[in-house]
């Protein structure tokens, strides 16, 4: 990355969360192009410390729901109280009014509490007793989910898959990044080390610069045969959306903004189309048993625009 804003956002964001580079690249890629991020991954991986480094980093308010069965969705909305003096029902702000919300484990929560989540991140708004209410600018929602068949776990549902951005797994530590972070810890919280590089206004800037970057309809029709590839894959059940393409466009202006170019190439597309696009396929029981990379066949078999 060349762009000076999302160096010094990175270099600080890697102050807390230690040798994961090219995750923490395609976490601000997400970011900066106003999608919503999907970590899968066991706990204990540094899932939590992301999200607060870069709401450190990005200057944004940040709040945490650990889902349980029993979390409501008033938990997230807020709820209306009476208040005896005035005879009116004042509202109660809920967790999602901030500007970068963590949903801990969210394929731990119902269907209802999950539902009224999937109303903020699609529509930016609450609605309590019948009133709508917006969230704050910039709004997005960093969400974790356990591995499948973690205990108390259920599948998230297509349409919930498919408002994420993109899908990212961290992972586990190599051996020299893990003892860097035990030397880290020793020296202190390396989280109180991570510094403010811009604020929500900011942010919302840079994602208007973002979404002024130039696509030729040369790319724009790779993009979409990239796409239909996924959709007859032998291997697919159901595959990319017509958001699966709209977030592709958006993910692969933000990797040609950061590289400091105002225009697509079809490499920012091949950069980002995997994380982008595969969370969103239903693989047939063959192409689960067998491991099918689908995004990653459609790469090789469509042929990229050449660029003068």
């Amino acid at each position: 990355m060349t762009n000076d804003l999302a160096t010094n956002v990175l270099n600080e964001v890697r102050k807390a969360v230690v040798g994961k580079d090219e995750i923490l690249a395609k976490a601000l890629l997400a970011i900066l192009a106003g999608g919503h991020i999907l970590m899968e991954d066991i706990p204990g991986v540094g899932k939590t410390t992301l999200a607060v480094a870069f709401s450190k980093a990005l200057g944004l308010t940040y709040k945490r729901v650990q889902f349980t069965p029993d979390v409501m969705p008033s938990d997230l909305t807020g709820f209306s109280i009476y208040n005896k003096e005035t005879g009116a029902m004042d509202y109660q702000p809920g967790a999602l009014l901030c500007n970068l919300f963590l949903a801990d484990e969210l394929n731990r929560a119902t269907s209802r509490t999950q539902s009224a989540l999937l109303e903020a991140m699609e529509e930016g708004q609450v609605t309590v007793d019948g009133v709508s209410r917006p969230v704050p600018r910039p709004f997005l929602v960093i969400a974790t989910q356990n591995p499948a068949g973690a205990s108390g776990t259920q599948p998230l549902p297509d349409s919930q898959m498919d408002r994420f951005m993109v899908r990212l797994s961290l992972g586990y530590p190599d051996e020299e990044n893990e003892v860097e972070m035990l030397r880290r810890k020793q020296r202190g919280n390396p989280m109180e080390a991570v510094k403010q590089i811009t604020d929500g206004p900011g942010l919302e800037l840079v994602r208007q610069q973002v979404a002024g970057v130039y696509i030729s309809d040369e790319i724009a029709q790779y993009m979409v045969r990239l796409t239909a590839a996924t959709r007859t894959h032998p291997l697919v059940y159901q595959g990319g959306s017509p958001r699966a393409t709209l977030a592709v466009a958006a993910m692969s202006r933000a990797m040609a903004w950061v590289q400091g170019r105002d225009y697509v190439v079809p490499q920012d597309v091949k950069g980002i189309f995997r994380d982008t696009v595969s969370h969103r396929l239903l693989l047939t029981g063959r192409g689960v048993s067998e491991g099918a990379d689908p995004a990653g066949d459609a790469l090789k078999q469509v042929s990229a625009p050449a660029i003068a």
